[in-house]
């Protein structure tokens, strides 16, 4: 009833479970092992328009998709109306979707007026989006949140902008600005959203379970929904949800056999990536999440973070999981 395929602008995705944006997480090797495991779309780090601009090479190679199943969706930052055209071109090779980021909450990226920023200035908000749609030869899609306080909830109204300015779909996250992460995510704004505009509304926030993945259905009516920190350390949670979409029945259990072979080759792409003394570090926070809750984890990690090499991290969570 609820998991189904899902079509944005003339790009079809085989369903409506997606992977959200995450900095310093959704690189490549993460994105393919969420694919593996049932996500319907995934996309990329969100992407400085800047960087992309001034030719930052260290930026681009957030845009490796080498092996990466498709479709896949590029995200980029940004409030530059020239920077965002040229990155909008720039990544029109690379990506089938093209997502705009109105939603970031971190300080670094709202002092700069990008991000969830956006939404105190809709008249710049509508440029950037006519801007990347006019550059653009793939559908473009807009992530935003609910308004960025209390007194400034423009969800609605930046929703309609969008739509009108050719955007193929919405993400909607239930919170405001001000709010980051924290307190319960606001249902109802998602549901007048989904009400308000034509285009596939994708939910967002407050997905750690099947169980709130089919209360997100139920309670909003939205086209798919996007996972983000529950995926962390959790790659499987989309074949999870597929399963209890379809079933209503608990999902079994990931094994510690299958979850110590995922963490050994998630660190093995890592360092086919990036070398190994930048993946041994990046995987510590991984590491950090895939044994989080489980007997001596905190112990674990400690240990886990003092390792420079692969065979150190391996030959722990071995000895750890085999004494499980």
């Amino acid at each position: 009833m609820y998991l189904q395929k899902l079509k944005i602008g003339n790009v079809e995705l085989e369903n409506n479970i997606l992977l959200a944006p995450m900095a310093g997480i959704t690189d490549l090797p993460f994105r393919i092992l969420c694919r593996e495991n049932g996500a319907g779309l995934a996309c990329t780090e969100m992407v400085s328009s800047k960087a992309i601009f001034y030719g930052d090479e260290k930026t681009k190679k957030l845009l490796e998709v080498d092996g990466e199943k498709r479709p896949i969706a590029v995200q980029l930052f940004g409030s530059d109306i020239e920077a965002m055209e040229k990155a909008t071109e720039y990544v029109n090779d690379i990506a089938d979707i093209i997502d705009i980021n109105a939603g970031c909450p971190a300080p670094k990226i709202v002092k700069n007026g990008d991000g969830s920023r956006l939404l105190l200035d809709l008249e710049l908000f509508e440029k950037v989006i006519k801007a990347v749609v006019r550059k653009s030869t793939r559908p473009v899609t807009v992530k935003l949140r609910k308004g960025w306080n209390t007194e400034n909830i423009v969800a609605l109204e930046a929703a309609k902008i969008a739509e009108k300015a050719g955007v193929s779909s919405i993400t909607i996250h239930g919170r405001t600005r001000e709010d980051f992460y924290s307190g319960e995510v606001d249902l109802e704004i998602i549901k007048k959203v989904k009400e308000a505009v034509k285009i596939p509304v994708i939910g967002n926030g407050d997905i750690r379970t099947p169980e709130d993945a089919k209360n997100m259905f139920e309670k909003t009516n939205v086209d798919g929904i996007m996972i983000g920190r529950a995926s962390i350390g959790n790659p499987w949670i989309f074949n999870q949800i597929k399963e209890y979409l379809k079933t209503e029945k608990a999902p079994i259990p990931i094994s510690n056999e299958e979850k110590l072979k995922v963490i050994l080759r998630h660190l093995q792409m890592e360092i086919d990536l990036k070398g190994e003394l930048v993946a041994v570090r990046e995987m510590r926070k991984h590491i950090a999440y895939y044994i989080k809750g489980m007997p001596e984890a905190t112990k674990v990690r400690e240990k886990i973070n003092t390792l420079q090499t692969q065979n150190e991290v391996i030959d722990c969570l071995t000895e750890y999981f085999k004494n499980m």
